[in-house]
């Protein structure tokens, strides 16, 4: 292998190709639904089962992508998921109708839902703690970028092609990315991977995928319907029997033992605050501008854009803040000015200058960009390589759990509030306030977060911070004048 091409920068390549795909196709369908079920001549609300199947499907997948790595090698896993993910994503561009479009997204789960927790893995194990805030640069990417391009490019792929090319895209980035991989990435497994946990997967898999339904389809259809509320309740008795059984494995497949690790858990709680307070306020924001202040899709888009070019800023940053500053310093203050910027962003208003409300949102991605960074770094400083695999998944499963409590939240304060009322002519008129307390209740996951953080102690992520190198003291010798 060339110097160019050593282990390093393949693994870096081959990631945020195998992300950024994933990331851009989280957020490319939701402005193609309309047109998918015209054109599949189905209702509007039906269409929202290709989002729902994608889900379930990453969660049932999700629990044993640690162990598969360990089992079957990282290269191996990681490069299956990504075929998968890339064929899944050509099936679904030839789809003729809405069973098989569906179908096709499920198959795209499964590859999207072993891709992130296996590439986590292969990443904290190649690169030594004292590196990782230095790879954060390349790895904000995908992060970053990706899901803010996704609206933009469905948009102009519907507009001026078909709804097909939001799937098409896919292919020149991931086809390249496994072809890659496949020359120079390199294996690992790990020895002691032991046999497939059958107990913790009957319960973890069905377990997570009700939860997650439950989680998406509330805000949608009412928290009183019945298949919201007996799934949550059933995915809720299946996880809760899924810790009896996980704490009493030898080799679980969620790892639980791993929250006995201070730095661990409380980054991983964190995380979810983070998490659910960012996406959040990306579904609630956008609502708000449209909706209650008549601003077009167009434009909205174009004002949300100046978060993902803070978040990219903000990977630059973090290897200099957080060596210096420690992750304690770095996520409180991150978290608690990215607070700040969501009430300042719950006060707009029709009059509002539009630069400066895209100015609080390029706050939102420097702020919080650093915090995001910095938590990822801290949260594997202390886990050991053979544990890194089961450990990326757990943190990995809480990550998902975060934007889906966010929006379950978040949803259920604007239908609380009402979005909109009828005036005295019979005209339904947005109700700014509900838009406002939501931005609020995102505001509060992140002082949430603040409060976890303030449990955080830089000494236990001593390996990650760089530590300056002192200079030899040079002896100096006395001058003859001075003799």
């Amino acid at each position: 292998m060339s110097r160019w091409m050593n282990p390093k920068k393949v693994l870096c390549i081959v990631y945020v190709a195998a992300m950024f795909v994933v990331a851009m196709d989280a957020t490319v369908l939701n402005v193609t639904l309309q047109t998918i079920s015209q054109e599949l001549d189905v209702p509007p609300a039906a269409s929202g089962i290709l989002n729902v199947g994608y889900l379930v499907s990453l969660a049932i997948v999700l629990p044993m992508a640690g162990w598969l790595g360990d089992k079957w090698g990282t290269k191996r896993t990681f490069l299956l998921a990504l075929a998968i993910f890339t064929g899944a994503s050509a099936l679904c561009s030839f789809a003729d109708s809405l069973t098989s479009l569906t179908l096709f997204r499920v198959v795209q789960g499964i590859g999207g839902g072993l891709l992130t927790p296996v590439g986590m893995a292969m990443l904290f194990r190649t690169f030594p703690p004292q590196e990782r805030a230095k790879v954060s640069r390349s790895l904000i990417l995908p992060i970053a970028i990706a899901p803010a391009i996704g609206p933009i490019v469905s948009g102009l792929m519907v507009e001026h092609f078909t709804w097909r090319w939001i799937f098409y895209v896919n292919l020149p980035i991931g086809i390249p990315a496994l072809l890659f991989g496949l020359f120079w990435l390199k294996e690992h497994k790990e020895p002691n991977a032991g046999r497939l946990d059958v107990p913790g997967f009957l319960l973890s898999a069905p377990g997570l995928a009700l939860l997650m339904y439950a989680l998406s389809q509330g805000p949608l259809h009412g928290w009183n319907a019945p298949r919201v509320w007996i799934a949550g309740l059933a995915g809720m008795i299946l996880l809760a029997a899924l810790v009896k059984v996980e704490l009493s494995v030898k080799q679980p497949l969620l790892d639980l033992r791993l929250l006995g690790n201070r730095l661990f858990r409380t980054t991983g709680f964190i995380a979810m605050c983070a998490s659910a307070g960012l996406l959040g306020m990306l579904y609630v924001f956008p609502l708000m501008y449209q909706n209650a202040l008549h601003v077009s899709a167009l434009e909205t888009g174009l004002t949300t854009f100046p978060e993902a070019i803070g978040l990219m800023i903000a990977s630059q940053l973090v290897p200099w803040t957080y060596p210096r500053l420690g992750p304690r310093r770095v996520i409180i203050m991150g978290l608690l000015a990215t607070s700040l910027i969501l009430i300042l962003l719950s006060m707009v208003d029709a009059n509002t200058n539009p630069w400066f409300i895209r100015c609080l949102l390029f706050g939102v991605g420097i702020f919080l960009g650093q915090t995001v960074g910095s938590v990822q770094i801290a949260a594997f400083a202390t886990i050991p390589p053979t544990s890194m695999g089961r450990a990326s998944t757990w943190f990995t499963v809480q990550n998902r759990l975060g934007p889906a409590i966010g929006l379950a939240v978040l949803s259920g304060i604007l239908a609380a509030v009402g979005t909109g009322s009828v005036n005295a002519a019979g005209d339904m008129e947005p109700n700014l306030m509900a838009y406002r307390a939501a931005l609020l209740g995102a505001a509060g996951f992140l002082l949430i977060g603040v409060g976890f953080a303030c449990w955080i102690r830089d000494s236990d992520a001593a390996a990650t911070i760089r530590k300056p190198v002192a200079s030899k003291p040079v002896k100096e010798q006395a001058s003859p004048v001075e003799s």
